[in-house]
């Protein structure tokens, strides 16, 4: 029974570990991404442009989210403007065109 018990923990390993070696290999690309057609991420824009409102405001960006609004791709930014005489900081929410 010594043996079965082992015999069986040993599969259920070699089970999983040949699971996990075939999530990762459908992770992988199949082709090589192309140069000529680059991926455009709107969060990492939007990210991008939070960046540059937070550093004009004297800020910290807290949030960068895309949305729509009035048919129209935005980015909404959230900044933390530091509270005058150590008062905690204020939330400032502002929308960004995408283009």
């Amino acid at each position: 029974m010594k043996n079965f018990g082992s015999n069986l923990r040993t599969a259920m390993l070699a089970l999983a570990t040949a699971g996990l070696f075939a999530s990762q290999a459908r992770a992988m690309p199949l082709i090589e991404p192309s140069v000529e057609r680059p991926v455009v991420l709107a969060a990492g824009d939007c990210y991008a442009i939070g960046q540059q409102v937070a550093a004009q405001n004297g800020g910290t960006l807290a949030k960068a989210s895309q949305s729509t609004r009035g048919g129209q791709q935005v980015c909404v930014i959230v900044v933390l403007v530091p509270g005058k005489d150590g008062q905690r900081p204020r939330r400032s929410e502002i929308v960004v065109p995408m283009n």
